[in-house]
């Protein structure tokens, strides 16, 4: 079914037209869908640390007008003459990418999101569709290549606690299987936030003995109600050293700089510290001997491919998993913005999409 684009050539959104100005009613065009294309009206929004972070240039490179959304669920009003995966009133997700090189060699792997060539971000990323770069999905509806469409199994009633699933799920799930997640590893999730508390749904879902750190005490209970068999106020140096040398995997998801030593000596031998959080300022520079003495390796990890992304929101659907959320709407994304900041969400906000034009 093709989708003529003046049926639809404006869309209404959210968006900034400057780092110190608040989101505010805008509306955008969406390009007519070509023959792989998919149109997807946007039922629920994600909103991310990210999203925050662009709109008001705290990381470099912003491109204003900045609309921003990478965790979008929806329901499919129009396909391309050449897409056979997708059909009108289909459920879908689109995360935080919407196209790369295909040709590199991370891409022939299904590992986009390490596309050498750079892949195009779902916003603030270069593109022939006005205004010249992309614009996400705090709008009314979006149009994708098939090719970064994703299925959707979960129930209609769940629709809204997916959309996180898009990037705080993914962002979790994808270091937790590198890293071979599973019956008989002990993994640790350093914070309880939007990323934190995915991180421990799916651990404790794949098998694994999983072990929360916070720094804060009235947490603790939280965290167990996440699925943590065991938790840790990091702050506590007797509690800490109860777990030394234990570890096979901890995840770190706190974008504040933080001591990494605190952590490594807590890894088994061979263990990781992946870190999928993102400092404004660097970590102090880790303690060289608590690695080499025990082998121990720092890593990083972003967010998965499209074959792993999918494959993680199949799991979720299988286990029942989906994040703790609380909806707002449009108007109410500043006042989240401020929240968000201050971590007085448990877990992501979302956004009801259908608000967008009131």
């Amino acid at each position: 079914m093709p989708f003529p684009s003046e049926d639809y050539p404006m869309t209404h959104a959210y968006g900034a037209t400057a780092a110190k100005q608040p989101l505010q009613p805008m509306t955008i065009t969406r390009r007519a869908p070509g023959a792989g294309d998919v149109a997807i009206d946007i039922a629920y929004c994600g909103v991310c640390h990210s999203d925050l972070h662009t709109v008001r240039s705290e990381w470099a490179g912003t491109l204003f007008p900045c609309v921003p959304g990478h965790e979008i669920v929806g329901h499919v009003t129009a396909v391309g003459a050449e897409v056979t995966d997708f059909k009108v009133g289909d459920v879908v997700g689109v995360g935080c990418m919407v196209d790369s090189c295909h040709h590199c060699h991370p891409c022939e792997q299904g590992l986009e999101q390490f596309c050498e060539n750079g892949m195009t971000p779902t916003y603030n990323g270069a593109s022939e569709d006005a205004p010249g770069h992309t614009l996400g999905g705090y709008a009314e509806n979006i149009v994708v290549s098939d090719k970064f469409v994703l299925k959707i199994t979960h129930s209609e009633d769940q629709l809204a606690a997916v959309a996180p699933l898009l990037c705080a799920g993914i962002t979790t799930y994808s270091p937790l299987r590198h890293w071979k997640t599973g019956p008989g590893k002990k993994v640790g999730i350093v914070g309880i936030g939007g990323l934190g508390h995915m991180g421990i749904k799916l651990a404790s879902a794949m098998g694994a003995h999983v072990v929360a750190f916070t720094t804060s005490e009235s947490k603790r209970e939280d965290a167990r109600a996440l699925g943590a068999a065991e938790v840790v106020v990091s702050k506590n140096a007797d509690e800490m050293a109860a777990h030394a040398h234990s570890f096979d995997l901890i995840l770190d998801t706190v974008a504040a700089s933080h001591q990494l030593d605190d952590y490594t000596s807590l890894l088994t031998l061979d263990g990781t510290l992946a870190l999928v959080g993102l400092p404004s300022t660097p970590h102090p520079s880790p303690n060289i001997g608590n690695l080499i003495m025990g082998r121990r390796a720092i890593a990083g990890s972003l967010i998965g491919g499209i074959p792993e992304t999918q494959e993680m929101l199949d799991f979720c659907a299988e286990h029942g998993i989906v994040a703790d959320i609380e909806m707002i709407r449009a108007d109410e994304i500043e006042e989240a913005f401020d929240r968000m900041q201050r971590s007085d969400v448990k877990y992501r906000f979302v956004i009801d999409n259908s608000t967008m034009g009131a």
